[in-house]
């Protein structure tokens, strides 16, 4: 397992002001994307049984329900770093200026896309958007 830390990650966004992006530089940083989000789901999964396995009772939850946190938190702040918008849990938004070219893991590619408005449940598949409207990030 690769492990990609902070100081590996320049700053090229913030929550504040995502980046925009073109298609061809979302499609350039989407490997390094896919692979810092892979690491954290890797990283979250014995937790997660841990969490599952444990009484609600058991005096450890705080504790593991803190490492948890941590590991989803270290993965919110490198998509950030990296001028993405968090949309939920392994769902990651990059922003073109016209609305969103929507990534969730384990897809394998950034396929869709959707309007600043529409959200997740909005998303189209990126060909049928760019035949349809040609837009300028394409």
């Amino acid at each position: 397992m690769s492990v990609v830390n902070n100081a590996q990650i320049a700053q090229i966004g913030s929550v504040d002001e995502p980046r925009i992006f073109t298609l061809a530089e979302a499609r350039d940083l989407f490997p390094l994307v896919r692979r810092i989000t892979a690491d954290a789901y890797q990283e979250l999964q014995p937790v997660k049984q841990t969490l599952r396995n444990m009484l609600s009772t058991d005096p450890r939850i705080v504790k593991i329900e803190k490492a948890y946190e941590d590991i989803v938190k270290r993965w919110v702040n490198k998509m950030e770093r990296l001028g993405l918008v968090v949309k939920g849990l392994w769902l990651v938004d990059f922003d073109t200026g016209d609305g969103y070219l929507c990534w969730k893991y384990p897809e394998l590619q950034i396929n869709h896309y959707h309007e600043y408005t529409t959200g997740f449940a909005g998303r189209r598949g990126l060909g049928e958007v760019i035949e349809e409207i040609d837009p300028d990030w394409a």
